[in-house]
C-alpha cells in the first residue's frame, strides 16, 4: 500500500516535469542562435569541463560516440569547436570550443536570462520569494545523485 507521501509525491511529478518541460521549451525558444539543442547542449559541456576527448562529450551528453562525432564535425564546420591532439595521448583527440562559442552561448544566457527577469517583474515580491526558495529545491531535483 503507497503512504500519503508517496501519493502527494506522485500526484506532484505530473504537473511538476509538465511545468518544467514549458518552462524549458520556452527558454529554448528565447535562443536565436541558429544552433540545435543538442549542439548548444555540447557547448555547454565544452564551456563548463574545458577540452574533452570524444568519448568523454559523449558520456557527458548520455549519446553514441557516432552522434557526437557527427555533432562535432557540423560545429567544427561553423568554427565553434577544434579539435587538436590530446598532449598526454597522442592517439586521442581533444574537442574545445571557440571563441565564438563562448560569445554565443554567453548571448544565449543573457537572452533567456532577460526574458525570465522581465516576466518575474509581473510577480508579487511574496512569489519572487518562493521561487527563490524552489529555484534551490529545483537544483536539488537536477543533481544526480
Amino acid at each position: 500500500m503507497n503512504s500519503p507521501k508517496a501519493t502527494v509525491h506522485s500526484q506532484l511529478a505530473p504537473p511538476l516535469r509538465l511545468a518544467i518541460g514549458r518552462l524549458a521549451r520556452r527558454l529554448r525558444q528565447e535562443s536565436v542562435d541558429n544552433l540545435t539543442p543538442s549542439q548548444r547542449s555540447i557547448l555547454a559541456s565544452l564551456d563548463r569541463h574545458g577540452p574533452l576527448r570524444m568519448g568523454e562529450l559523449a558520456s557527458i551528453e548520455k549519446i553514441s560516440a557516432p552522434s557526437i562525432s557527427g555533432i562535432v564535425g557540423r560545429l567544427e564546420g561553423r568554427g565553434l569547436v577544434s579539435r587538436e591532439t590530446d598532449p598526454t595521448d597522442a592517439r586521442s583527440t581533444l574537442v574545445r570550443s571557440t571563441p565564438e562559442a563562448s560569445s554565443i552561448l554567453n548571448a544565449v544566457r543573457q537572452q533567456r536570462s532577460a526574458f525570465l527577469a522581465s516576466r518575474l517583474e509581473t510577480f508579487t515580491e511574496a512569489e519572487v520569494n518562493t521561487l527563490k526558495e524552489a529555484t534551490e529545491l529545483l537544483k536539488r531535483l537536477a543533481t544526480d545523485q
